[in-house]
């Protein structure tokens, strides 16, 4: 599930290099509301898991999103 969960993202955010786990998603050049969303949405089509906004304003590496997604599975 990581690493295409990875793979996803890195695409989803059109990323030029892989994303990682210990990345923080927030400092990446390309982060907006619309990447925001993106992922959201992403989670919740491929994941069935809706994130509560709350919850998300928690998450500061990209495995915290992952580790969120397995706890919530």
């Amino acid at each position: 599930m990581e690493t295409n969960f990875l793979e996803q993202l890195t695409e989803l955010l059109e990323m030029e290099t892989t994303v990682k786990p210990a990345d923080k998603f927030r400092e990446y050049e390309n982060w907006d509301s619309l990447a925001y969303l993106s992922l959201i949405s992403f989670v919740d089509e491929e994941y069935g898991i809706v994130i509560p906004r709350d919850e998300f304003g928690k998450m500061n590496t990209v495995q915290d999103i992952i580790d969120y997604i397995k706890n919530n599975s």
